[in-house]
């Protein structure tokens, strides 16, 4: 019998980080885009540095920084009372790191593919840019923004070694979808772990169509001003 908690934890961790992820990534991508410092390219490298690092190397370095023992981890455990490792709130923050990118990256991409003259025809018009992100360029980058927040939905569902470093297989606490398929699997009960992959492949599936309707639909949109 397949337990649905953990299916509900990934829901869970995935929804809440995608919209923490879609507060920070919208000006994050709106600065990089429009900056015309020379460490932008340093910034644009350490946002993008998840999708080619090993999520091991990430859960390791999270994990030593979110230890008690670590002055960061201390910190918070001291003024705050909070610990981070083997808890949900723990699982979150690895996940904006490491779902960061996804988000992003799409976002940055819409930005860039605007037309110059959109932003100093707001300007003309007397709008301050943050009128002018909210009210023209972000309607006009409509798929990157769904784009980007699937895309960090789903990726933060079918993540494994950074929350599994971070939070461990707690059951009800960090025991998500990716993690009780590997302990099923240990176990040799590979019938329940075909259940919950099957899930996982289903529901992901399903993702990728959302995002391809979406961009084919947005794609044929016009610009607004």
């Amino acid at each position: 019998m397949i337990d649905w908690l953990p299916l509900w934890l990934s829901l869970k961790l995935a929804f809440v980080t995608m919209v923490i992820l879609l507060v920070i990534g919208i000006p994050l991508a709106w600065w990089l885009a429009h900056s015309r410092r020379r460490w932008t390219v340093v910034v644009e490298a350490l946002v993008s540095l998840p999708m080619v690092l090993p999520p091991s190397v990430l859960g390791f370095y999270l994990l030593l920084a979110f230890s008690p023992a670590a002055p960061f981890g201390g910190w918070l455990d001291r003024v705050f009372n909070i610990q981070l490792v083997f808890s949900f709130p723990g699982l979150i923050v690895a996940s904006l790191f490491y779902s960061l990118p996804f988000m992003v990256n799409p976002l940055l991409a819409g930005f860039k593919n605007l037309p110059p003259h959109l932003l100093e025809a707001s300007r003309t018009l007397g709008k301050s840019d943050w009128t002018t992100l909210w009210r023209i360029f972000l309607p006009n980058i409509r798929a990157s923004v769904v784009t980007g927040a699937v895309l960090s939905f789903a990726h933060t569902i079918g993540e494994f070694g950074v929350v599994m470093m971070i939070g461990g297989s707690i059951p009800g606490r960090t025991r998500v979808a990716s993690v009780a398929i590997y302990d099923e699997q240990q176990s040799g009960n590979y019938a329940l772990a075909n259940r919950y992959a099957l899930t996982l492949l289903v529901f992901s599936f399903l993702i990728l169509v959302v995002v391809y309707s979406v961009n084919r639909h947005f794609g044929k949109s016009k610009t607004i001003l």
